[in-house]
């Protein structure tokens, strides 16, 4: 399924289609015929309005595939949403199919086993064990992803075999460091799922300007010291509203966050970031300098939930991001990792994805 808000509050009637990508996310040779049965395009009929919000929104769902169009072969597909133009999309989101007959995986999630990182980066290794499959080339046609929460901004991709046997194709580097993904720290949290409260880590909740605000509590930077547990949601968020349950219910809120950093920040800028963000760069979540307080801070729209954020860096000129800046990094940091194997199989001229499995840390 897919869901999401269109606050412009225009008549439209919005279409979606699928690309159908390589393992690494670029678009395959097939033509959408190929894999497409049915229609290549089609209208979003499943829409609705909020009810009772400060901030009007129509909601759009979608549950796919539809008896109009059928997805026929597995790998990674690009769903977008456009209004006239495929050119011009509103959204676009990564998503895979898993092939019917699909590989084993099994692996574990430990420390770096390299000792410079062993203290804040996780070492991800596992084995695929194929199967029915058949692999003349498997350097060539046989690869792996790892996700770290879902995100893509800071995927391993293009991982080939270190060793193999037959069916067997271990992806265990050892000290090598080609698996290895910073813990970073656990996600600072928020709840505005009530408006007649403050809910978790909210100082104020008004009413003002006509707009509901809420302002989280003054977060602290962490790039060191010792790690602390916490149970969260990994960088996800739950949309609810407690005050009046119900469908399209939940108003939009403006959240206003405050850092206090007792350390001069580098040439970059800082971004809340997480689910909240799209996991995204985005120019409305960056913080700047208020030289009164000493904080740094920030303000954009949040729908009513429960949420999970970090603080990023991206310095000046890059497009990487550093969740450790403001963060830290500990290798005990309970992150959830989604391996995806995909194959070309000889003879054929696409990446099927033909196995997936989720691995969490072994402490």
């Amino acid at each position: 399924m897919l869901s999401f808000d269109d606050l412009l509050q225009k008549d439209r009637y919005l279409k979606y289609t699928l690309i159908h990508c390589t393992h690494d996310w670029q678009y395959s040779s097939l033509n959408q015929i190929e894999y497409l049965d049915g229609f290549t395009e089609d209208l979003i009929n499943d829409y609705s309005f909020s009810f009772n919000t400060i901030i009007p929104y129509t909601r759009y769902s979608l549950v796919f595939p539809t008896e109009q169009m059928r997805i026929t072969k597995s790998g990674n597909y690009l769903l977008v949403v456009y209004d006239n133009s495929i050119d011009n999309p509103l959204l676009t989101r990564r998503m895979m199919v898993l092939d019917v007959q699909q590989a084993g995986i099994k692996g574990n999630v430990t420390y770096a086993q390299d000792v410079q990182y062993r203290s804040t980066k996780q070492q991800v290794d596992f084995t695929a064990y194929t199967g029915a499959y058949s692999i003349r080339n498997p350097s060539m046609y046989l690869h792996a992803t790892i996700l770290q929460n879902g995100r893509w901004d800071n995927a391993i991709e293009r991982l080939t075999h270190r060793n193999a046997k037959p069916g067997e194709y271990s992806f265990n580097f050892d000290n090598l460091n080609t698996n290895v993904f910073n813990g970073c720290n656990e996600y600072r949290t928020f709840d505005i799922r009530t408006l007649r409260s403050t809910g978790d880590r909210i100082v104020s909740i008004n009413f003002n300007d006509r707009i509901n605000q809420a302002y989280v509590l003054e977060d602290l930077a962490r790039p060191w010291g010792a790690y602390v547990t916490n149970n969260t949601l990994n960088g996800y968020s739950i949309h609810a509203n407690n005050d009046f349950p119900g469908q399209n219910t939940e108003d939009y809120v403006l959240v206003h966050f405050t850092l206090r950093c007792d350390f001069p920040v580098g040439d970059g800028n800082l971004y809340v970031f997480g689910e909240l963000t799209d996991w995204q760069i985005d120019p409305k979540a960056k913080l700047t300098f208020n030289p009164e307080n000493n904080y740094w801070e920030a303000d954009f729209y949040c729908k009513q939930g429960f949420y999970n954020y970090i603080y990023v860096f991206v310095p000046k000129g890059s497009h990487k991001i550093d969740d450790t800046y403001i963060e830290g990094s500990h290798w005990e940091t309970p992150n959830i990792y989604t391996i995806l194997l995909y194959l070309q199989e000889e003879g054929t001229s696409y990446d099927r994805l033909i196995g997936v499995n989720t691995l969490s840390i072994k402490k």
